[in-house]
């Protein structure tokens, strides 16, 4: 029988603001991370800081934001109103304080719930806020939320603003650094939604004049669109449309009051609706709605008053109204395509006649794939009943309900003993396995046709679950877990490949990651250390000198599931695969699994030596 434990008055805790943060930080920021994913928390900190200054610039206030980071400490700085002097310290410290619940002030503001600058006091073990108005400043300094110096001056030659600094707790995001990337992403974002805006980032300027226009433009190789971007702007909404010629699948950015909302929400569903709409009306035709919206790239941005978001980290638009009397959002964005849509297209023919040849392609492609897509299905779901190719995790990516969501993880692994040990030390929970069987195939050039016909490819399509969209992805991160040998190297370019070609968004969007796993392990009787690299084995053997062993791992089968839970744990290292936005993604395929060049055979024989043999094995094929 299970022993009763007690349960009194002493049971019952009322923890401070900064104390419950500090114990639930996933309700606040969602995952921590160490920074190798875009969504992890120590990004959710950075963008809670910007906010408030990119608030002040839509309310009129401060044209520049300054940011800097350096060795991890972050310093954001803007040139607006600066805040109330004799509020510093609670704006910071308080819950349910700030400016943002009085809509007089904030009419259409990210950051309503009065939580952003709380939060990151709270995960900092450094805070500090300083604010200048009237000639006048006052400052504060926090660690852990905890107030450790206040100061006011009357007299000041500061020009006025907010400026805010800190140091995320590396207790809370273990071994985490800010990546350069992730951050100048962000930043765009913001530019694209606010035109006019600069915003400097260790020295390097962002400004944009077209808006979304430009955000399609940066994201999308010139050669790839089907016609130039179309670009909508009314009161509140703000559209921007093309075709890739190239991608198979959809592809959308979604903003609410300059808030990037990756997992969409009511917006961008009427927006999607209404394109299907307008485009049908337009043409007179019923055509099917994935025909219309295959390989469509666009972007959406709409204003709304004191909107509701299902999570604090404002990642999903949950309101239905626009506020201030306006219609609802479905109604108003189907109301502004309706008319602006179709009005352009009657001005640009010519733009019109390539989206129809392309609604038509695709209804070719779709009726031609339609029994082969059908084998396809029932070839996954038995082989997801009698096989062991996917060792599922117990949560999903579609439960929008569970914080650990953005956790999830596929591992995609070669040969039965690496998925074994992955598979025994993993987190049931947020980790599933997909085990590969040899080499998978190179895709290049190949149409969609051979996803559903090669097996390997139709099953780790419906594990992910991205057949049409990659909104229903069902693992936030896809992580290729290959050794770091010849063959490991291969599989991995073929695996990119396959994305690359296929789906291409979810490079894009930071879904893919490559995992690192120790080649070394050095130790003695008392301490054991795991190392990445030739230098790192040499410091730890300079550390655990003069007695100690080491050992090279051959491969992840040889690393036994009780150490390989320390991998792929809080302690995991990731490389995120990001798409160099110079080359466009047919070149970038051609130039490593087309014919061989020399200009390719110089690149690898000066920058990827180890990968020699992968390509000239390439060759052969």
């Amino acid at each position: 029988m299970a022993q009763k434990s007690s349960y009194t008055e002493e049971n019952i805790r009322s923890l401070d603001w900064k104390e419950h943060i500090r114990m639930r930080p996933g309700m606040y920021i969602g995952k921590l991370g160490d920074g190798s994913s875009q969504d992890d928390g120590i990004y959710i900190l950075l963008k809670e800081v910007i906010d408030n200054s990119i608030d002040e610039f839509v309310m009129g206030a401060g044209k520049t934001i300054e940011i800097s980071i350096q060795s991890n400490k972050v310093i954001v700085r803007d040139y607006g109103r600066g805040i109330p002097l004799g509020k510093v310290v609670d704006v910071v410290s308080k819950m349910n304080t700030g400016g943002k619940y009085d809509s007089r002030a904030f009419k259409k503001s990210v950051g309503l719930n009065g939580v952003g600058t709380k939060a990151v006091n709270a995960l900092s073990t450094y805070f500090r806020v300083e604010s200048t108005r009237d000639g006048k400043s006052a400052s504060a300094e926090f660690e852990s939320g905890e107030l450790t110096a206040h100061e006011v001056l009357e007299e000041t030659s500061r020009r006025k603003g907010t400026k805010v600094s800190f140091i995320p707790d590396d207790i809370i995001f273990k071994k985490y650094k800010y990546r350069s990337e992730y951050v100048a992403r962000m930043l765009k974002n913001y530019v694209y939604l606010n035109p006019g805006l600069t915003i400097i980032f260790n020295g390097e300027k962002y400004y944009s004049e077209n808006g979304l226009k430009d955000l399609l433009q940066d994201f999308t190789a010139e050669g790839d669109m089907l016609y130039p971007i179309i670009h909508l702007k009314g009161d509140d909404i703000e559209v921007a449309i093309t075709h890739s010629r190239t991608q198979y699948s959809e592809e959308y950015h979604s903003f609410v009051n300059g808030q990037n909302t990756t997992q969409g929400g009511t917006h961008l569903i009427a927006f999607r609706e209404a394109f299907v709409k307008t485009i049908r009306d337009f043409f007179g035709k019923n055509y099917d709605a994935s025909d219309i919206r295959k390989s469509i790239i666009s972007a959406i941005s709409i204003k709304v008053m004191e909107p509701v978001f299902e999570s604090q980290t404002k990642t999903k638009l949950g309101s239905t109204e626009i506020g201030g009397g306006l219609p609802t959002v479905r109604t108003f964005i189907n109301d502004f395509l309706k008319h602006q849509l179709d009005n352009y297209l009657h001005k640009n023919p010519e733009i019109a006649e390539k989206i129809q040849k392309k609604i038509l392609q695709a209804e070719r492609e779709r009726k031609e794939l339609s029994g082969i897509r059908k084998l396809a299905r029932e070839r996954a779901k038995k082989a997801s009943l009698h096989n062991k190719k996917l060792r599922d995790c117990r949560i999903h990516f579609g439960d929008q309900k569970n914080e650990r969501r953005l956790e999830t993880t596929l591992f995609i692994t070669e040969g039965d003993s690496a998925s074994g040990s992955i598979t025994k030390s993993r987190d049931v929970n947020t980790q599933a396995v997909f085990s590969l069987r040899g080499k998978p195939l190179n895709s290049y050039g190949m149409s969609k046709k051979i996803v559903y016909e090669n097996e390997e490819f139709n099953l780790l399509q419906a594990a992910l679950n991205i057949e049409e969209s990659i909104e229903d992805l069902r693992y936030n991160n896809i992580v290729i877990a290959t050794d770091a040998d010849v063959d490991g190297m291969h599989i991995r370019l073929l695996l990119i490949t396959f994305f690359l070609q296929f789906f291409p968004e979810l490079i894009k969007e930071g879904h893919l990651y490559i995992l690192q796993t120790p080649l070394f392990r050095v130790r003695n009787k008392k301490e054991t250390i795991y190392c990445y690299s030739d230098l790192e084995k040499v410091t730890a053997i300079n550390k655990l000198k003069p007695r100690h062993e080491i050992t090279r791992f051959k491969g992840l089968g040889e690393i036994s599931p009780d150490e390989f839970k320390y991998f792929i744990g809080e302690d995991m290292r990731l490389d995120p695969v990001m798409l160099d936005k110079e080359m466009s993604i047919e070149k970038l395929l051609s130039f490593y699994m087309g014919k061989n060049t020399q200009d390719r055979q110089e690149f690898i024989i000066n920058n990827l030596k180890v990968e020699l043999d992968l390509v000239e094995e390439n060759e052969d094929e």
